[in-house]
Formats: structure tokens, C-alpha cells, sequence
């Protein structure tokens, strides 16, 4: 994904109201909002000259945090918002994966 589009997706994010009632909601160990958070971060860093190891690092947590709590999140605007945001860390996600040989 180029940086236009993951632009695209960062700006659609940004429109989109967090979803009401999910503040301080934990699932199946998750803290919704922090990883709203955490993504979020990592994709302005992206945006704004990459990440380092760390990011990347920090990056596949949140992935994995998302993979976890996604498919348990039971209100359709939130699931939706947050698979959207899992879209997002993918994208950014992929540009660290090693080449093929």
C-alpha cells in the first residue's frame, strides 16, 4: 500500500467518532482505547518517517491484540471501527515484512 493510501485510511479513520459506550471497555484482556491509541501512534509514525524496530515490534502486538478481541466485540459500529483499524495496521504492517527470495 502506498503512503497516499494509507493517507486515505488514516483520514477516513480520523472522521470516525469512537464508538460511544466503549471508553474503558476491556475484552478478553484488551483495553479498547489504548489500542485505538497504540495504532494510531504507529500509524502517524508511519506517516511521518517510518517506524524503528520497536514500533515494528510494538506494531504486531497490536495486531495480535486486535486479532484477539476482534471477533469477540459484539456492537457492529465498533467492531467495524476497530476492524478498520486493524486494516490500517496491516498496511503499515506489511512494509516490514521481509522480501521474498
Amino acid at each position: 500500500m502506498s503512503a497516499p493510501e494509507l493517507s486515505s485510511l488514516w483520514d477516513e479513520h480520523m472522521l470516525a467518532p469512537y464508538p460511544s459506550g466503549f471508553r474503558g471497555v476491556d475484552i478478553a484482556g484488551v483495553e479498547l482505547i489504548l489500542l485505538d491509541a497504540d495504532v494510531a501512534g504507529l500509524v502517524q509514525r508511519e506517516l511521518h518517517g517510518g517506524l524503528d524496530d520497536e514500533g515494528v515490534a510494538i506494531l504486531w502486538g497490536c495486531i495480535a491484540a486486535l486479532d484477539k478481541a476482534l471477533p469477540l466485540i459484539g456492537d457492529d459500529y465498533c467492531a467495524t471501527y476497530y476492524a478498520h483499524l486493524r486494516t490500517m495496521a496491516e498496511h503499515v504492517a506489511a512494509r516490514y515484512l521481509p522480501a521474498a527470495t
